[in-house]
C-alpha cells in the first residue's frame, strides 16, 4: 500500500534557521532527520523545482533558469507556466507505474499548468482588452479554484509578489492545501510556501527581521504538517536554495551596450527597448547568475574575455565549462556568468534613468528581458506613496486604465539574492535543506537529483 507523502516547499529556508523559530518544522526533525541539501546551477525556482520533480540536472530537463531567450522568436519570456516546457520524467509518473491509483496535488510548484496531476492551482490573473488585470488562478480541475476561493476569497496575488507582499500569500496557499488534503487525501501532495523569499532578498538575511518571517512561514507550514499527520502521511520540508547577503548589483547588459554588443530601440513614446535579435551580445538575468546570448560565434570568446574582467564576476562558462555544472543545453545562453557570493545581476539596459521602458518603474514580471527584485519595494524617492497608489487603485476599481509606477530604479535597495552554488563549508547557511519525518531514507549526502528517487523510496 502506498502512504501518503506531503512534500512542503519551504522557499529560502536553511538547516541554520531551524531552532526555536520553527517549533513545527522542528517537530518533523524530531521525528527524523534533517540535512543540507546540494542544489543545481542556477539555484533559481523553475531550474531547482524541475530538478526535485524529475531527478534530471538542466541539461536534461532543460529549465535553464526562470526564463530564458526563445531564439526563434526573438524574445526573451519569464515565468512561463506550461509544464510542457520540462523535459524528463517527474516522480508521480514513475509513482503512477508502481500504483495506478495515485493521485497528485500540486499546490502553487511552477509549470503548474498541463501537468499530469489530479488537483493544481496556481496565479492566473485575467487580462480584459480595456487593459485591467483581474487577479484570479488556475486550476485543474476547473472549478476548483472557484470551491477554494469561496472558502478562502480570491488569492491575493498582490500579497505573493511586489512591494505589499507579506504572510497573506503563504497563508492561502496553506488554507488551501489543508482542504485539498482533508477532502481529496491525495498520495502526493506538493505545497510551495514562498514567504521567506520576500524579506531575505529585500533585507538580506543577516537582518534580524527576518526571523519574524522564518516564525510566520513556520506557523504555515505547520497547519499543513498537522493536516498530514492526521492522514498518517510522510512529511518531508525542503527548500530550493538558500539566500546570501549582497551589496553590488552588477549591470552587466549595460557593459555590453558600452562596447557595442547590444542594441537597443527607441521608442515613439520617448523610451528605449532592447532589441534581442538585433543585439551581437545580450544577458538575461536572473539573481546570480545570467545567461550571455551571442549571436556571432566569432564574438563568444572576446565577450568572455570582457565578462571576466567585471568586478563582481566569478565565472564565466563557455558551452564546454557549462558541462561540467550541467547546463549544457540549448536553450542556455553561449555564456553562462555567474556572480560573486556578494554580487548579483540586473537586467537594466538603458544608461539615462529618464530613458528606462515604461515597465521599468511597475511590477510586471513577463515583460521584463530579466528578473526585477526591486519589485519588492516602493521606489524610496516617491513623495507620499501610499497616495499615488491609492489613486492608481481607485482608477483601476472605476474601470480606467492606470499605470502602476511606483517602483524605483536603484538596484542597490536589494540586500539578499541567490542562484550560485553554496561555498564549501558554509552549507548551513548557503544550502537548502532537506526534513524528512522518517529516518528509513537518512544519508548525509543529499544531492538535488536524489530527492525525486528517495522520495518514491520514502513511499513504496
Amino acid at each position: 500500500m502506498t502512504r501518503p507523502l506531503v512534500v512542503i516547499n519551504v522557499v529560502g529556508l536553511t538547516h541554520e534557521m531551524l531552532g526555536p523559530d520553527t517549533p513545527h518544522i522542528s517537530s518533523v526533525v524530531a521525528e527524523g532527520f534533517s540535512r543540507p541539501m546540494g542544489t543545481v546551477l542556477p539555484a533559481v525556482t523553475c531550474s531547482a523545482q524541475s530538478t526535485l520533480l524529475t531527478g534530471l540536472l538542466p541539461r536534461d530537463h532543460g529549465i535553464v533558469g526562470n526564463g530564458w531567450y526563445f531564439r526563434d522568436l526573438s524574445e526573451v519570456w519569464l515565468w512561463r507556466q506550461s509544464n510542457r516546457l520540462v523535459h524528463g520524467e517527474r516522480i508521480y509518473d514513475v509513482a503512477r507505474r508502481r500504483d495506478p491509483h495515485y493521485t497528485v496535488a500540486k499546490m502553487f510548484w511552477w509549470y503548474n499548468m498541463y501537468a499530469s496531476v489530479d488537483w493544481s492551482v496556481t496565479p492566473r490573473p485575467s487580462y480584459p482588452a480595456d487593459g485591467r488585470k483581474l487577479f484570479d488562478s488556475y486550476s485543474q480541475p476547473a472549478g476548483l479554484k472557484d470551491e477554494l476561493q469561496e472558502r478562502l476569497g480570491v488569492f491575493p496575488l498582490l500579497k505573493f509578489w511586489g512591494p505589499g507582499t507579506d504572510i497573506s500569500s503563504s497563508a492561502w496557499i496553506a488554507d488551501a492545501s489543508v482542504l485539498l488534503l482533508e477532502r481529496y487525501r491525495p498520495s502526493l501532495t506538493l505545497v510551495y510556501l514562498p514567504h521567506l523569499d520576500y524579506n531575505l532578498q529585500r533585507f538580506g538575511p543577516s537582518d534580524p527581521r527576518c526571523r519574524q518571517d522564518i516564525r510566520e512561514v513556520d506557523a504555515e507550514a505547520g497547519k499543513v504538517i498537522e493536516a498530514a499527520r492526521k492522514l498518517g502521511a510522510e512529511i518531508v520540508v525542503l527548500s530550493e536554495y538558500a539566500i546570501t547577503d549582497v551589496d553590488r548589483p552588477i549591470h552587466i547588459n549595460r557593459i555590453l551596450r558600452e562596447h557595442g554588443y547590444l542594441t537597443i530601440r527607441r521608442e515613439m513614446t520617448g523610451w528605449e527597448t532592447l532589441d534581442c535579435g538585433a543585439s551581437r551580445a545580450f544577458a538575461v538575468a536572473d539573481h546570480q547568475i545570467a545567461h550571455v546570448y551571442v549571436q556571432h560565434p566569432e564574438d563568444v570568446q572576446p565577450v568572455a574575455a570582457l565578462l571576466r574582467k567585471v568586478d563582481g564576476v566569478e565565472r564565466v562558462l563557455d558551452r564546454e565549462a557549462q558541462a561540467e555544472f550541467g547546463i549544457d543545453h540549448e536553450r542556455s545562453g553561449e555564456l553562462v556568468i555567474v556572480s560573486e557570493r556578494s554580487s548579483w545581476f540586473t537586467y537594466y539596459f538603458w544608461l539615462d534613468d529618464a530613458l528606462a521602458p515604461d515597465y521599468a518603474r511597475t511590477v510586471d514580471i513577463h515583460r521584463k528581458p530579466g528578473y526585477d527584485p526591486v519589485e519588492l519595494f516602493v521606489d524610496p524617492q516617491l513623495k507620499f506613496p501610499k497616495l499615488k497608489i491609492a489613486r492608481r487603485l481607485a482608477r483601476k476599481l472605476l474601470g480606467f486604465r492606470y499605470y502602476m509606477d511606483a517602483i524605483g530604479l536603484d538596484a542597490s535597495i536589494v540586500k539578499g539574492s541567490h542562484g550560485r552554488l553554496p561555498d564549501s563549508g558554509r552549507e548551513e547557511s548557503d544550502a537548502p535543506v532537506f526534513v524528512c519525518s522518517s529516518k528509513s531514507i537518512e544519508v548525509d549526502d543529499w544531492p538535488m537529483t536524489t530527492v525525486r528517487d528517495r522520495l518514491l523510496r520514502l513511499q513504496f
